[in-house]
């Protein structure tokens, strides 16, 4: 039974080389640059705690549940979901869960290239000083022209992807487990080292006080469900990534707890995120914290600029960026090199680099969506708007609502006990509980909360 496989592709060499893979693919640009206008645009801290809460109730649950799916496949998340179809003696159509997941991670990876292309871009204008003493007004026409220049986008979407591909074309431990193993313990470095430079440097108190002061009367419905959604997505889940990541997850290590561990340090970066930003930005007249996406590459900047040292602590926290994008793209590029190489016999060179072709073409789309084709929209979305929200607000609820009634209606339930051994029969039943009531629920309420924002 695959219960017993190591699989073609191998296996974490520790349980703590996984959390940090796994940690790696939820920690991403999410943490760095959503969550904090985010948490900016619904009154700090109450937002923090539902989001929290909305972490532990919905996203472990379902992240949970995708882990097992991978450590019992053992295999690609397509080729694992569909034996777990066969295995519980299940409608073959459950088997197009699997595609569902890879799909939405190859087409999120075409434009996440090229935004993270944008921070490696950021690197250079802090470190050479380009950006020194800018004002608002000038750090906004920096940006736009780096978003108008096709040629400068293309050059750091190709350098973004080629750096994915030399990760994931080394395999699970050579490749990807070497990555990790130095990525996110330099991430952590770099994190504590901004985090205890905006203590001295930025305004500290007011960060804490913005994000822990619970002010419930800030709190709306909306703000409820914008918690939910982050909580969903920070997490990685319904990608396929976290599936394939653990089809490599050794067999005795504990799901539930490992998940836990991961969520913590999701969660983790994600606040200590914010303090830096949000020190920052305090210390800094004419920036508000609900800035929106423009807070990362126009206000702090500015703050950047104007500060002692503040160029190379800019310079720092963009490669803190890129590496946190890094980790996250090439947990999205693994699920379908791992198809490649199971259904069509190929080597990892080979598998890469058509992905990355692949990827690279469709992300020229994004590239464009900026410049050369921003006049032109088809119902209100530009190329990139429409990847953003087929894959945002459509396919990863989907997949993410598949894989809850997956889990806790139709997979077999010998092959949940085999894979969650050691868990508390009180927690097995909480865990139950939630996925088949409160993520589907909960993911619902985000689903029709995309459409009615776009189209109401």
């Amino acid at each position: 039974m695959a219960l017993q496989q190591k699989g073609m592709h191998g296996a974490w060499v520790s349980r703590w080389t996984f959390i940090m893979a796994a940690t790696g693919s939820a920690v991403g640009l999410g943490n760095m640059w959503k969550f904090p206008y985010v948490a900016g645009s619904n009154g700090g801290g109450a937002f923090v705690l539902v989001y929290l809460a909305c972490i532990l109730l919905i996203g472990v649950p379902v992240m949970m549940a995708e882990v097992m799916l991978g450590r019992h496949g053992r295999k690609s998340p397509i080729n694992s979901v569909s034996d777990i179809v066969d295995e519980s003696g299940a409608n073959r159509r459950w088997a197009y869960l699997g595609w569902l997941g890879v799909v939405a991670g190859v087409l999120i990876l075409s434009f996440y290239a090229v935004i993270a292309g944008w921070a490696l871009s950021y690197i250079i204008e802090m470190g050479s000083g380009a950006l020194r003493g800018v004002d608002g007004n000038s750090a906004a026409a920096a940006f736009t022209n780096l978003l108008n220049d096709p040629s400068r986008l293309i050059f750091w979407q190709t350098v973004f992807l080629v750096l994915c591909v030399a990760v994931v074309m080394g395999g699970v431990k050579k490749g990807l487990g070497v990555a990790v193993e130095t990525l996110m313990p330099l991430l952590f470095f770099i994190l504590i080292g901004l985090l205890i430079f905006s203590m001295f440097e930025g305004n500290f108190s007011a960060a804490v006080k913005f994000l822990f002061d619970f002010n419930f009367n800030q709190l709306t419905w909306r703000s409820v469900l914008e918690a939910m959604g982050q909580a969903f997505f920070t997490l990685s889940i319904g990608m396929g990534a976290i599936m394939a990541y653990g089809a490599y997850m050794p067999q005795k290590t504990s799901i539930g707890k490992t998940i836990l561990v991961v969520a913590f340090f999701d969660s983790a970066v994600a606040i200590i995120s914010g303090l830096i930003i949000f020190s920052i930005v305090f210390a800094t007249q004419g920036i508000e914290p609900s800035a929106g996406p423009g807070l990362m590459f126009i206000s702090l900047p500015v703050a950047f600029g104007t500060m002692p040292g503040g160029l190379l602590i800019g310079a720092i926290f963009f490669i803190l960026v890129s590496i946190a994008a890094w980790s996250s793209a090439i947990s999205l590029l693994e699920p379908c090199v791992a198809w490649l190489v199971e259904a069509k016999n190929m080597n990892r060179f080979k598998a890469n680099t058509i992905l990355a072709v692949l990827v690279w073409t469709l992300g020229l789309g994004t590239v464009f969506s900026f410049n050369l084709w921003s006049g032109y929209q088809v119902f209100g979305f530009t190329f990139f708007d429409f990847l953003d929200f087929l894959t945002a607000n459509i396919m990863l609820p989907i997949s993410g609502l598949l894989i809850a009634l997956f889990v806790g209606y139709v997979v077999d339930k010998k092959i949940i006990d085999s894979e969650m051994l050691g868990i508390q029969p009180k927690v097995a039943l909480i865990w139950r509980f939630a996925l088949r009531y409160l993520a589907p629920l909960a993911i619902g309420a985000v689903f029709i909360m995309g459409f009615y924002d776009k189209f109401f």
